[in-house]
């Protein structure tokens, strides 16, 4: 299907709305609460088109569209939708804080490994990475959003009532990037143990000797290593930047799945510290997970984009930890970017499915999690060279090996990346209880939204055709995921309506695959907000056809009589000068548009010429 993302995102708004606004008042239904992951997401289903997207405004009642008010009309009408938000926001906020701190509970997203046994309250409370990234993009949302409405109304206790969310929002925006700093992990191994040689076996490819890959390392990421042990200090162990010293030995770094067991507190101001409450400590093993690195890659760059500068929605501390956490933002593209590419040959990512390196876990889940790191690398550094290129036939390759693009076979496994997903034991967790594990479902969205941003970088008519087509593909797969009947109708995840063999699923909606479609069809508006690929070629004609209707345009006026002002004879001369000024205006930008309509003034000046009875224009 074609990507229409404003079509889609007033279909799902509509969706989310009437699901969530049945009665006039939001419900959260039986799930609300049970996971700050999930009502995070579900809120950012709204909040997150409204704060990126001028036309989908709502924090203005006068400038909100009138498609927009429709497909909402169950939360009320335009004056009414912007209040009824701030009142779901204020009681998501207090929902999901504790009786010192705010909270960041993995909840049911937690699962036990033996599914015989329950996992305990302490473990469905644990903070998850997930919760972290997700909160920094929800309160950035949020708090864009209270600083247009508050000067749009008008009554007191509405602004009493922003006021109080707004600083609560604050605070918890603060401790979330706390905990995404304690989160952040550098794993430093010998290159004898197993996990050394699992790391070798994977950049050495069956090609090169392990002292090779060694010195090749040693090379490749010495500037790196360097920054990380002097620059890195916030939240990390000094012993892990002590070790990381010595050269022999290999690293990886990026988030843990929640706080690091002995990760120190981060020091704040005595105002910040009573607002955010006592730090917890961290019980997660010191290993860098691909999924939640990619998660907190996702929300990070939300702390710096040209929205958050131009409102000022940082306090000077909350600014001093989005530094500390941009420093670690880069140096983890730069490391798994690296990674990904390492070698003169063949790439390790193009060597589908990845395997991990600590549990030795293969999955297609895991090369799209190394891909999208790589995109956030390639859309840092605006790269549009090979490395964009043989990308992309990474992407069309996992589409196919995901059956997404191809046809399926019986008993097909790769049917599990959707459903059940992908599972990781959190390691960490058997500390406090039952091993815990979470589960990756978003296999198909997540290629969608990497598809689309590579898509956005790519200069490359062919590359950007080519990714074009592969993210309809997904896109026609995911909307026939979408539940037909039911209290969720509209949204997501019915698995079983692309891959009938896989089992029922039963239970609530998927706020997680409905927020990551939403965050697509934000990625996509982006797409075509942009200018248009410029060719080259066709430029150079738009300008020799333009220069050849000038020419004529100008012979048309000395040869002939000049038309009276309002004849249909001197409209279509004054047209002809309009189309003419205007293809001028847009040939560097939009040479195609330019070369049609001079093609139009060739062909209208080559109508007047032989409505008067000649022949077309001599020498022409």
């Amino acid at each position: 299907m074609q990507i229409k993302p404003r079509q889609n995102l007033l279909e799902v708004w509509q969706a989310v709305a009437r699901h969530s606004f049945g009665d006039g008042e939001w419900d959260w239904g039986d799930s609300g609460g049970l996971s700050s992951v999930a009502d995070a997401e579900r809120l950012l289903c709204m909040l997150y088109p409204a704060t990126e997207i001028a036309a989908f405004r709502l924090d203005d009642p006068d400038t909100t569209q009138r498609d927009v008010e429709r497909s909402l009309r169950t939360a009320g009408d335009s004056s009414e939708i912007p209040g009824n938000l701030v009142k779901v926001l204020a009681d998501f906020m207090e929902k999901h804080r504790g009786e010192e701190n705010p909270t960041f509970s993995g909840g049911v997203y937690f699962a036990a490994e033996d599914p015989k046994q329950e996992l305990s309250k302490e473990q469905r409370d644990l903070g998850v990475v997930d919760s972290y990234s997700m909160s920094v993009t929800l309160c950035l949302a949020t708090l864009g959003f209270l600083k247009v409405y508050r000067g749009k109304t008008q009554r007191a206790s509405t602004i009493k009532q922003i006021d109080r969310l707004w600083d609560s929002t604050s605070a918890r925006l603060t401790a979330a990037m706390v905990s995404l700093l304690r989160s952040f992990t550098v794993n430093v191994v010998d290159v004898a143990s197993d996990q050394g040689q699992s790391l070798t076996r994977l950049l050495g490819q069956g090609r090169l000797s392990e002292r090779q890959v060694l010195q090749r390392f040693q090379e490749r990421f010495k500037a790196l290593r360097a920054v990380i042990s002097e620059s890195v200090t916030l939240g990390l162990d000094t012993d892990v930047t002590d070790d990381l010293r010595n050269e022999n030995r290999l690293f990886e770094c990026g988030w843990a799945w929640s706080l690091v067991k002995g990760a120190p507190e981060v020091e704040v101001e005595p105002q910040t510290a009573e607002a955010i409450g006592k730090q917890p400590a961290g019980v997660a093993h010191p290993t860098p997970y691909l999924y939640f690195t990619v998660v907190a890659l996702d929300g990070i760059p939300d702390l710096f984009s040209e929205r958050t500068l131009v409102l000022g929605l940082l306090t000077a501390e909350q600014q001093k930890l989005a530094d500390a956490l941009r420093l670690r933002w880069e140096i983890t593209q730069q490391y798994w970017s690296a990674i990904a590419r390492f070698g003169d040959g063949t790439w390790p990512l193009e060597e589908i499915p990845w395997r991990t390196t600590l549990q030795q876990l293969e999955s297609e889940y895991f090369s799209l999690s190394v891909a999208s790191i790589l995109v956030h690398d390639l859309v840092r550094r605006r790269a549009t060279d090979d490395d964009l290129t043989r990308t992309v036939a990474v992407m069309e390759r996992l589409a196919e090996r995901g059956r997404i693009t191809s046809g399926m076979t019986r008993d097909d496994p790769a049917v599990g990346l959707h459903n059940p997903g992908v599972t990781l034991p959190l390691l960490g967790s058997e500390t406090v209880g039952p091993p815990m594990k979470w589960t990756m479902t978003d296999f198909s969205a997540q290629l969608l939204k990497r598809t689309i941003q590579l898509c956005s970088l790519s200069r490359n008519i062919a590359s950007q055709d080519r990714l074009l087509r592969l993210a309809e593909d997904i896109l026609d797969h995911l909307w026939q995921r979408r539940i037909i009947e039911g209290p969720g109708v509209g949204l997501w995840d019915n698995v079983h309506a692309v891959y009938p063999e896989s089992p029922q699923r039963q239970g609530p909606v998927s706020w997680s695959m409905t927020e990551r479609v939403t965050e697509c069809m934000v990625a996509a508006h982006a797409l075509y907000d942009q200018p248009p690929i410029r060719s080259a070629e066709l430029s150079l004609l738009a300008r020799a056809l333009i220069s050849e209707a000038a020419h004529l345009f100008g012979k048309e006026q000395m040869e002939q009589p000049a038309p009276a002002p309002k004849s249909p004879q001197g409209e279509e001369v004054k047209g002809i000068e309009a189309d003419l000024r205007r293809a001028r205006h847009l040939v560097d930008e939009q040479p195609g548009t330019a070369y049609a309509l001079a093609l139009g003034v060739l062909s209208r000046l080559d109508s007047l010429s032989r409505a008067r009875g000649g022949s077309g224009y001599r020498g022409v």
